[in-house]
């Protein structure tokens, strides 16, 4: 005798527009996996259907794959690729947050009697993207996370940064969401170290990339003609989990 098991699903970005809803419930016999819960949505929900080849899915905050077990009370979302409570060695500060940022602030965090140098990268919107299948012209751009996971996804990469530049001491990581408009912050990337010769500039650049990579946050680019959610093509592998 089968068992069945209702679970809901948190969408993100595109996924959240075609259904025009930010969570749905599909029903499964259990056990249960990822992939029969894809299958489950497709047949549940087309409208999202057209999206599931590329749709990146979570469990419980964890890049999950079709194999996965699903299981009765997990935190499941369902996200398009990304447009990117550990214990740390050194001071960190990661930041998913729809405020400006305080750079002094963040260089305080960082701040240890052993370290001399800071080496950045900070984004901003622009207003001439020139890209294909994006406005010609931005008026302001529209970011939205999975802020919990994504989280826990920069103290990933922090820990990656690590293990490839040990010298490197303090990381900050910040994120802006919400409506920025031309010249408004978007990232921020902080390596510190105690001299500039240490694999800061090769870290924080790392650490952008990596951003780009596997935190859950998209943004939307509206111009005077159309509005795109703008979507990455990197696909996590289980190397990718914490």
């Amino acid at each position: 005798m089968s068992t069945t098991q209702s679970f809901t699903i948190r969408l993100f970005a595109t996924l959240k527009d075609r259904a025009g809803t930010d969570a749905v419930k599909v029903t499964l016999s259990v056990p249960a996996t990822v992939a029969g819960l894809l299958e489950q949505v497709a047949e549940s929900y087309p409208v999202l259907q057209p999206a599931l080849s590329t749709a990146l899915v979570a469990v419980n905050k964890e890049f999950a794959f079709g194999t996965t077990a699903v299981n009765a009370g997990d935190e499941i979302a369902l996200f398009p690729p990304v447009s990117g409570g550990s214990k740390t060695p050194h001071p960190t500060y990661f930041s998913i947050s729809n405020a400006e940022l305080d750079i002094n602030t963040i260089y305080a965090q960082l701040a240890q009697s052993d370290v001399g140098a800071i080496a950045t990268f900070t984004g901003f919107v622009r207003g001439e993207t020139q890209r294909e299948g994006l406005p010609s012209q931005t008026l302001y751009l529209e970011y939205e996370a999975y802020s919990s996971m994504a989280e826990a996804k920069m103290a990933q990469i922090a820990a990656e940064i690590w293990h490839r530049w040990p010298l490197v001491k303090g990381i900050a990581i910040v994120q802006r969401i919400g409506k920025l408009t031309i010249g408004d912050v978007t990232t921020f990337v902080a390596c510190a170290s105690g001299h500039r010769d240490q694999g800061i500039f090769e870290a924080a650049r790392y650490g952008i990339d990596r951003l780009k990579e596997i935190v859950p946050v998209w943004k939307k680019e509206v111009g005077i003609d159309k509005c795109v959610w703008v979507e990455g093509h990197y696909r996590p592998t289980e190397e990718d989990t914490a």
